[in-house]
């Protein structure tokens, strides 16, 4: 019984450090690259490329961070590139017919876009039970359709866009890039948040196990549906940034980005299968794969390979996920057997 238990124990210790250790190694493998592609080019450790490696991701991380507390719940988004692209055109319209109007408006008015994209997902998703692949997938092409519409081959331009407003998406504070700053701080937000309240805790607890969540007292369909109206609104927000850093915005604005966010999620060591995961390693994950983008481009190597990394990357987060998984059931098995056993 001793070796059972001590056989535990050891289960129980490489559970809870796996995804520390992965969050570890993400770091260390940006630091690889990052001096790899400066071995090199020596301009990549230049102000204005260490700039566009801290901004790239902005976008993409604030997106991540929603997403992340969508796949935590054993769910996923996949309408939130859309989300992106109507938000930056309703923004940028209104710009066109109000020049005048504050920044915090602009802000507002892309986050309540996504919002009310979020809540038409979660209210399918957690009160109508209708798989989340399904009804964002359906949104994906609904959001589209609805942005084709409003955009009717008209283009925003820079000239539409306010001085102050692009200024957000260019200027930095103390060398730091204000796309990074406003990614930085959901960050912090969401991982204290994640760590600190009970409700957020009930997220872990619904992707680890709905049934027994369920009867534990958690609201699981409260708790979706919160995940979805956040995921929508950071999308919405993301969405009125991107038109801050880009300046324009057409009908196919933040195509295929749902495909990054879930890659830069999952590389960060969230489970696609639900349960664990961070929203600080969502945002090294996104950090990972803009390096190596950046690296490529960097050292010359065909933009094909960044897909085809992005892409190994993502099969290895979630090989390893499903590695995770089977010890925890191992380990679960053996709790239960030493249990028995002192029976």
């Amino acid at each position: 019984m001793g070796a059972s238990i001590y056989k535990k124990s050891r289960s129980s210790s490489f559970l809870l450090k796996a995804f520390q250790l992965r969050e570890m190694g993400i770091l260390i493998a940006i630091v690889l690259v990052f001096g790899l592609a400066l071995i090199k080019n020596s301009s990549f450790a230049s102000t204005a490329s260490i700039q566009q490696l801290l901004s790239g991701p902005s976008v993409v991380i604030l997106l991540a961070v929603g997403e992340t507390l969508v796949i935590i719940t054993k769910n996923v988004d996949l309408s939130i590139g859309s989300i992106l692209g109507l938000s930056a055109y309703v923004v940028g319209d209104l710009f066109v017919h109000h020049q005048g109007m504050p920044i915090w408006i602009a802000l507002l008015a892309g986050t309540l876009v996504g919002l009310l994209c979020g809540l038409i997902n979660g209210l399918i998703v957690a009160y109508a039970k209708v798989p989340a692949l399904v009804v964002t997938l359906g949104m994906l092409y609904i959001i589209r359709g609805v942005d084709a519409l409003l955009v009717n081959g008209r283009q925003i331009v820079p000239s539409s866009i306010p001085n102050s407003f692009i200024n957000l998406g260019s200027n930095s504070i103390l060398g730091i890039p204000i796309l990074t700053l406003i990614a930085g701080a959901a960050v912090l937000i969401f991982t204290y948040i994640m760590r600190t309240f009970r409700p957020a805790r009930d997220f872990y607890a619904i992707g680890s196990n709905t049934e027994a969540a369920v009867l534990a007292g958690v609201r699981v369909q409260r708790r979706v549906f919160t995940a979805f109206l956040i995921s929508g609104s950071l999308a919405g927000l993301g969405g009125a940034l991107w038109l801050a850093e880009f300046a324009t915005v057409g009908s196919t604005a933040g195509s295929g980005y749902e495909l990054n966010v879930v890659a830069a999620v999952v590389v960060g060591g969230v489970a696609i299968f639900g349960g664990s995961g961070t929203v600080l390693g969502a945002a090294f994950g996104a950090l990972l794969l803009n390096t190596i983008d950046q690296a490529l481009v960097a050292s010359r190597v065909s933009s094909f390979w960044n897909q085809a990394v992005a892409g190994a990357l993502l099969l290895v987060a979630i090989a390893f996920d499903r590695y995770v998984s089977l010890k925890t059931e191992r380990a679960l098995r053996v709790d239960r057997f030493s249990s028995s056993e002192a029976k």
